[in-house]
């Protein structure tokens, strides 16, 4: 058994890499591409340029799992993009990423190696160095876009994200598009527990109506990002055989802080 990964070096895949086990394909490879910009932790930074990077480094992903013959390929996507899919409108910047992360899911699924698609939550753990920005920026009292408090998102530990790839990487889920997320909150109450747990009770959020101001320094697909409500219903269907560790994203939080130890 072997794998391989394409972003190996990204916070996603140094955790995948540590977790990953005799229990996977006999070599599977993992595509990564893009994963930095599944989080609501980056003000939207991740999102530049992301369409054509994401491309590049998917086809790039494909040939290095055909040339290293590997006999499975997992493709790390976006599970935000089953709310447009539901029906959500989305329109640009954001839009365009959408229509990226589909072009290449389809890239993936249609490429010689037979391939499967995870669909992630929003990323945070302890290696995250955007949540390591957040906590530095609570403790000088900056106030953060916190977003819409009724639009529940997927936030999803980086633990539990390469669990559930690892989880995927069967040859019985070649061709299908599997989910892995939890119970859907928002970014406001997400980002407010966490700032709990780093001696901050009351932190600051900037107003809705501030948002022209907030462009200069929050990029608009953050925006978007925070204001786009999952559906109320668990998407499906779910990584066959996996159990996330912080379904809560409370005891994920605690694990956090622990991890960091201070």
């Amino acid at each position: 058994m072997s794998v391989s990964i394409s972003g190996a070096h990204s916070e996603l895949g140094l955790v995948l890499a540590r977790r990953a086990g005799v229990s996977v394909a006999r070599h599977a490879h993992f595509n990564l591409a893009g994963q930095a910009a599944n989080t609501l932790l980056h003000d939207g930074h991740a999102w530049k340029g992301f369409a054509r990077q994401l491309l590049a480094e998917t086809r790039q992903a494909v040939q290095t799992a055909q040339d290293g013959g590997a006999q499975l390929l997992v493709q790390a996507s976006f599970a935000f993009i089953h709310a447009c899919e539901s029906g959500a409108a989305l329109a640009e910047p954001l839009g365009s990423a959408v229509r990226a992360i589909e072009d290449c899911e389809s890239l993936v699924l249609a490429c010689a190696v037979p391939a499967c698609v995870v669909r992630l939550g929003y990323l945070y753990g302890p290696h995250s160095a955007d949540l390591r920005a957040y906590r530095s920026a609570l403790a000088l009292h900056r106030p953060y876009w916190a977003g819409p408090a009724g639009a529940r998102q997927y936030h999803l530990h980086q633990y539990d994200a390469a669990s559930a790839l690892l989880a995927a990487a069967r040859m019985r889920h070649v061709g299908k598009t599997l989910y892995a997320t939890t119970p859907p909150v928002s970014f406001m109450r997400f980002m407010d527990a966490f700032a709990l747990r780093v001696g901050r009770t009351r932190p600051l959020h900037l107003p809705l109506w501030t948002a022209p101001l907030a462009r200069l320094f929050v990029r608009p697909e953050h925006m978007q990002q925070t204001a786009l409500a999952m559906p109320p219903a668990a998407p499906e269907p779910r990584v066959p055989g996996w159990r996330p560790r912080f379904a809560d994203y409370h005891k994920g939080l605690d694990q956090v802080i622990q991890a960091w130890g201070n």
